[in-house]
């Protein structure tokens, strides 16, 4: 079958419709993006939805950097002192990342603006303040997930012996109905952390060598996650006695305060927002709780329960008194840093972001 050529004017008239079609669709899709709130973005034929009706839901359109730049300023009215480094910082860290995840601290929650004053640069330096708080709490949790493998390890094997067999046996934990489909799910999860071959080169060597993986061994393979789960559901007596190895919380309490931290762990380790973290679980009322008269709302404590102040109080008993020293030494100057860079940023608005309470210092003062 041949194909005939189409005359030259068949052509012409040809292109000529398909780009008048093409024309008729923009200008269509522009007509329509304005009827439902929007703007054209400068130089592009997509839009910014600015005024959304209600049940009318506008996918995100893909923006380059100087119009991003362009709709913080004239739209969102934040001051950009200098473009070409907020330019840089939107390259580095993204849009997403930086603008998503802290313009609620400086914006009118009326009119979606920004503070009159705010600039682009107390919007970088509050980031790179979550970063430091990030690493700050990761440090000192990597203590917990240490001091917990080594004493789950210990007590396990010492009630039950080395065999790798004992911790991938369901009936070496509390076993019962309610429980059955969770422990099943750790124990073939364990199962997997130690198959070979394996990433890590000591489970394979205590695997062909001695043809077992001891839970000392394969503890630096799990992680925190897997070692909360195998505490959450072993025998009520073997968790009292790792219990005992943190000054004055229950075996219950331990568990509570080991979950947050191990949370918190996910999303330090993962570069989540961290300064806001909530959680569902709670952690027990405490002592802490009373002395530094946290105020309650219906008989709960309105800070420390599921938020960052919880993994505070956590720490405060799960760390060394040195440590906690420490550790609560660098948060303070952190905060106090970034209410230095964030002028606009006021310390009560801060500490209730992050779930403080006001006199949240004087934690070291009282006995855990």
């Amino acid at each position: 079958m041949t194909h005939k050529l189409l005359p030259p004017l068949k052509i012409h008239l040809t292109a000529f419709v398909f780009d008048g079609i093409l024309y008729l669709v923009v200008v269509l899709r522009k007509l329509a993006m304005l009827a439902a709130g929007g703007v054209p973005c400068v130089g592009s034929t997509f839009f910014i939805p600015q005024h959304r009706k209600k049940g009318v839901h506008l996918a995100k359109t893909f923006l380059t950097y100087q119009q991003q730049l362009h709709i913080l300023e004239h739209e969102k009215q934040l001051a950009i002192p200098d473009p070409d480094y907020a330019k840089k910082m939107l390259e580095e860290i993204s849009y997403y990342s930086l603008i998503g995840g802290y313009k609620s601290l400086f914006k009118h929650n009326a009119s979606n603006k920004y503070a009159h004053g705010v600039t682009f640069d107390e919007l970088v330096s509050f980031y790179y303040f979550d970063e430091e708080l990030r690493t700050l709490f990761l440090k000192y949790i990597l203590h917990v997930e240490r001091h917990m493998k080594s004493m789950f390890s210990y007590h396990f094997c010492e009630k039950y012996g080395e065999q790798q067999s004992h911790y991938l046996n369901v009936n070496c934990y509390n076993y019962n109905k309610k429980n059955q489909q969770q422990v099943q799910r750790l124990v073939h999860s364990l199962q997997k952390a130690i198959s070979v071959p394996s990433q890590y080169a000591y489970i394979n060597h205590s695997a062909n060598m001695h043809h077992n993986v001891p839970l000392w061994v394969a503890t630096n393979a799990l992680t925190f996650g897997q070692i909360s789960k195998m505490y959450q559901y072993a025998t009520t007596d073997l968790r009292t006695k790792i219990s005992k190895n943190f000054t004055n919380i229950s075996e219950k309490q331990l568990h509570q305060f080991v979950t947050i931290i191990a949370r918190c762990r996910n999303v330090c380790a993962h570069g989540e927002r961290l300064f806001s973290f909530r959680i569902h679980e709670t952690i027990p009322d405490t002592l802490l709780h009373k002395k530094l008269q946290i105020p309650q709302k219906n008989r709960s404590y309105q800070y420390g329960k599921q938020d960052l102040f919880a993994v505070v109080i956590a720490l405060r008993y799960l760390i060394s008194d040195e440590d906690f020293k420490a550790f609560k030494s660098v948060l303070t100057k952190l905060i106090k840093k970034v209410l230095k860079q964030c002028p606009h940023l006021t310390r009560e608005q801060l500490l209730k972001e992050m779930g403080f309470p006001d006199n949240w210092e004087k934690i070291m003062r009282y006995k855990k």
